[in-house]
């Protein structure tokens, strides 16, 4: 096995899958799985400015990011039957709730929300919230995605839920360790606010 990172496999704007089949890097399963693969590299920048608590769940997050990336990279109409890639760990409806429980959790911690945040506060919580602008890009290339091909419901509600949970996180980073949210207030201006 060699240890060059390059192949030139990729040079004529073609990329391969790990079912063999070779398509367009501009083709939209291309674009779902690379801003995918962005979200998870804008988390890794996220976790090493968050809480420990907040680290925890980004990790775990990331490691599902790596299945979804799996899965949207895996065409099954290219496999052979009883090719292990087939078995392929899929997103499911507990991984969804999962996320639903984490963000009712830490919104259980948070002051009610009356007005718009803006990004902004602690480094950890900026991060989050670039993270959550690339997470909702993510699922609009993922819904393009599939438009065209089938893709896992559970996959596009996970990517749904996970854009809610890290606004809820860039909530809790500020509250925690910042000043509070910084929102707009009815005149206009920005304001700070712990409760």
């Amino acid at each position: 096995m060699s240890k060059r990172i390059y192949t030139r496999a990729g040079d004529r704007g073609k990329t391969g899958f790990l079912s063999g089949e070779r398509i367009d890097k501009a083709d939209p399963r291309v674009e779902a799985y690379g801003t995918v693969d962005e979200l998870g590299t804008f988390l890794g920048v996220a976790k090493v400015h968050s809480s420990t608590r907040i680290a925890e769940y980004i990790h775990i997050i990331q490691q599902k990011l790596f299945l979804i990336n799996a899965e949207l990279a895996t065409n099954p109409d290219f496999l052979e039957p009883g090719n292990p890639l087939r078995s392929l760990e899929r997103v499911s409806a507990a991984d969804v709730e999962f996320l639903e429980k984490i963000a009712d959790e830490l919104s259980e911690e948070l002051p009610l929300l009356t007005n718009f945040v803006i990004p902004g506060g602690t480094e950890a919580s900026a991060f989050l919230h670039v993270c959550r602008t690339v997470c909702r890009r993510a699922e609009r290339r993922v819904v393009h995605f599939a438009n065209s091909d089938p893709v896992n419901e559970d996959l596009i509600k996970y990517i749904n839920r996970l854009s809610d949970l890290l606004f809820v996180m860039s909530r809790y980073e500020n509250i925690e360790d910042g000043d509070g949210d910084h929102v707009i207030s009815r005149e206009g201006t920005i304001k700070m606010s712990k409760d």
